[in-house]
């Protein structure tokens, strides 16, 4: 795909002209200054902790693959939501829905996707050691986050059932020690906006304190004729607070509230092409012409028309309590830590999409059965979640030092969800449902490490949880009927007890040089398709059965030239039983439906690398690279995709999609050997800061992104019109930086050489739209795609002020 050039560009690319001649400028004269006085250069990295384990551990001591995303990697590339993760990541891509509720993180190209609230996500999201109950919560900006840690792989044992492919474990900045108040913006020349801003210090001897604030504001990358607006963008207010109480050295009491409200426009998929003469619902008074005049289908096309409001309006609030008691030096407990975490927090949104995608009067001309519908204006939808949940943890740490260390622990949580969904008012399109799901787990956990030589260790890790689940399904007849009445009622409840495990070696070459081999299990639990779809005939197949992992990882840990690079290799393979999947489609009427699909198997095997060097005292760089191939293994009945038919009069399906007796003598695709949605098989990331030293009072610095991926497939069925490109990105910025740390301006510019790619792909074949024809209509195919932030190039600028 290519893009216009925007022209908003030129004048702000001025400014990074004129910085990149500082940086220069200043290269120069440091230049000199090297050449007159050269001297030892020995910087090294600095060590990485990590909290993987429920510990804090050096990330060369911890046998497992994790990517470590630091506060100056998040602040380099401007990172502001989960979203901008893939950027950084290799092992992590995300999957765009209608909605932001439905996204789905990807842990080595799995995850779940899945428009109920009965089913959970593949991958978890932890903030300072306290979960995420529904992934959507995890789509919002990341406030007052100080570092990320990318867990791959099954993370069941230590981290529970909903990190079956993996975790992403973020830590928020901590209190200072000293009053600092930090002022942070951010501003691009496409209308993005960011402001931020903290206070953090002690308030007396045994108290302390860190309260942050921050607003984002973006209009998106599609625009809206209908209003002039734009759409896929989002707005955000967020606040973190996090208070401190030790009142001696064995009592250390954190609380740690937190709020946010946030407008996300989303996620609108702009036609890329459509066949000619299209009739909306075959009318000949509904013209493709006509309602969606102006629009362009062609692959870099971003218009659309909707007159009815889009995406979703979410807010969050909630707070944690973290007690930690640490034993004094004698006793039983010597050295050891008891943590007790709790938390409540309430995630409530309200959304809504335009269901006949135009701005048109499509009611006032459409028919039903031969005859007028009676109403004006368009098709349209609106519903809300709302996600409660309570968590409570009791932790035990041993000391750091001894042959024998451990963790161990009790957990449990309760999740309640509601979802309530209208389609409204006229056609097949309508649908009216409250829905409730709830889940409550208890389990008892614990991992060791055991030295049985001063290099050679075994780790070992058991859980054991208890889940019990339910469900009501409530649906009503939808308006315009008024009241509205029940017209099927559904509830059911179910429960499981699981195990699921570590068992690994760790052997030290030497100092510097640490292997690793690891077997683990994963488990998710079980899970009601409560959609649309929902009935009483699939409520006799539910629940969905859980899903299982078996993963091998075995890896190096390298640190090298001195101190300067650490290097960190792994390899693994998982399998996964009962895979909980949705697919979709767009059904005749126009929607997107999906239905929930249990998965025999799939495998996830590949190769990753972390790298980070301090090549010199002023360059640092780091990099990542993934190769992935995720596919199913074992699924005879997968869904198919769509194509014209012969005449082209109508749809068909495609690839291998045949009636099979084993399921009923439907039609259904062997999907054994395809590719998992959005798992491109080659990922690469690189980036670097080069700082440029000066006479000034202030330093001078340059940056560089790169990524990389090969080609992905985006749908489950193995459409071929849902395939994007392999596509490479580079982002470059420039800027300066106070030496006494009090101020730091930067440029960059994102998407460089304007390469355009897509978050999504879709193909509809005889949907809505069809072509009067002498005799029959004739199908029309139009396919869609779902812009990037950063499919055309832009410029953004930051400061950031401590004082």
């Amino acid at each position: 795909m290519s893009t216009q050039q925007n022209p908003r560009a030129v004048p702000v690319a001025r400014p990074l002209a004129a910085a990149v001649a500082i940086a220069l400028s200043s290269l120069a004269h440091a230049q000199q200054a090297t050449d007159a006085a050269p001297a030892a250069d020995n910087a090294k990295l600095e060590q990485v902790v990590v909290t993987a384990n429920k510990r804090a551990q050096n990330l060369q001591d911890v046998p497992a693959a994790i990517t470590v995303l630091n506060d100056a990697v998040l602040q380099r590339n401007n990172v502001r939501d989960v979203g901008d993760l893939p950027n950084l990541s290799p092992a992590v891509t995300v999957s765009v829905s209608t909605q932001q509720a439905n996204n789905s993180i990807n842990m080595r190209g799995i995850g779940t996707f899945s428009f109920g609230i009965g089913v959970e996500s593949d991958v978890s999201v932890i903030v300072d050691d306290i979960p995420y109950a529904l992934q959507a919560n995890a789509f919002k900006d990341l406030a007052d986050a100080f570092r990320i840690e990318v867990l791959k792989g099954p993370q069941s044992t230590l981290l529970g059932k909903s990190s079956i492919a993996g975790a992403i474990n973020i830590t928020t900045k901590p209190i200072d020690g000293v009053w600092k108040n930090r002022v942070s913006t951010y501003l691009t020349n496409d209308g993005e906006w960011r402001a931020s801003g903290s206070v953090s210090g002690p308030l007396s001897d045994t108290l302390r304190m860190r309260m942050a604030v921050s607003k984002s504001s973006f209009d998106g990358v599609v625009k809206n004729l209908a209003d002039g607006n734009r759409m896929n963008g989002s707005t955000s207010t967020d606040f973190v607070g996090k208070f401190e109480w030790a009142p001696d050295d064995n009592w250390q009491v954190t609380l740690s509230p937190h709020a946010s409200r946030s407008n996300v426009a989303c996620c609108v998929s702009p036609l890329t092409s459509m066949t000619p003469g299209g009739l909306y619902q075959n009318n000949t008074a509904l013209p493709a012409s006509t309602l969606l005049r102006g629009i362009n289908p062609s692959p870099d096309n971003v218009s659309v028309r909707m007159d009815y409001p889009i995406g979703g309006v979410a807010r969050d609030k909630g707070a944690g309590l973290k007690v930690n008691y640490a034993f004094d030096d004698g006793g039983l407990l010597a050295k050891h830590t008891l943590s007790l975490i709790t938390s409540w927090s309430n995630y409530h949104m309200a959304d809504a999409q335009d269901g006949d995608a135009t701005d048109y009067d499509v009611l006032g001309s459409m028919l039903v059965g031969g005859q007028p519908t009676g109403f004006h204006g368009g098709l349209y939808q609106y519903g809300t979640f709302d996600v409660t949940a309570r968590t409570a943890e009791l932790r035990l740490t041993s000391p750091d030092k001894g042959a024998l260390k451990y963790v161990g622990g009790l957990w449990y949580a309760k999740n309640d969800l509601e979802r309530a969904l209208t389609r409204a008012p006229v056609t097949s399109y309508v649908t009216d449902y409250a829905a409730t799901a709830y889940n409550t787990n208890y389990a008892i956990f614990g991992q060791a490490s055991y030295e049985l030589t001063p290099a050679t260790s075994v780790v070992a890790g058991l859980r054991v949880n208890r889940e019990d689940v339910g469900y009501t399904y409530t649906r009503y007849t939808p308006p315009p009927a008024n009241p509205r009445s029940v017209t099927e009622y559904l509830e059911g409840n179910n429960g499981s007890t699981d195990k699921t495990g570590r068992l690994g070696l760790e052997h030290r070459l030497n100092p510097d040089a640490m292997a690793y081999l690891t077997y683990s299990t994963g488990h998710k639990g079980l899970a009601y398709d409560l959609t649309s779809s929902f009935n009483g005939a699939i409520a006799k197949t539910q629940p969905v059965p859980g899903e299982n992992a078996h993963s091998v990882e075995a890896g190096l840990k390298l640190g090298l030239l001195d101190g300067k690079m650490s290097l960190d290799l792994a390899a693994f393979k998982t399998d996964f039983t009962g895979f909980q999947q949705s697919a979709g489609q767009i059904d005749p009427d126009g929607i997107f439906r999906t239905i929930l699909h249990s998965v025999g198997g799939l495998r996830t095997s590949g190769f990753e690398a972390d790298l980070n060097w301090r090549v010199s005292r002023q360059l640092t760089l780091n990099g990542a690279f993934a190769y992935t191939k995720a596919v199913i293994t074992d699924f005879e009945n997968g869904p198919c995709y769509k194509v014209p038919n012969a005449a082209g009069t109508d749809a068909m399906n495609g690839g291998n999609c045949a009636p099979n007796p084993k399921f009923g003598n439907n039609p259904v695709a062997n999907l054994d050997g395809a590719t998992m949605p959005n798992a491109p098989k080659f990922k690469l990331n690189l980036g670097g800061q080069y700082d440029i030293p000066t006479d000034y009072s202030y330093n001078a610095f340059v940056t560089g992104a790169y990524r990389y991926q090969s080609a992905t497939q985006f749908s489950l069925n193995q459409d071929p019109m849902t395939i994007q490109g392999g596509y490479g990105i580079l982002n470059l910025g420039a800027g300066i930086k106070d030496k006494q740390d009090k101020f730091k301006f930067t440029i960059t510019v994102n998407n460089v050489f304007n390469k355009s790619y897509a978050a999504g792909l879709g193909n509809s074949v005889a949907g809505v739209w069809s072509v009067k024809a002498p005799n029959t209509p004739l199908a029309v195919n139009q396919t869609t795609w779902t812009p990037a932030r950063d499919y055309q190039r832009y410029v953004a600028m930051r400061a950031d002020f401590n004082f």
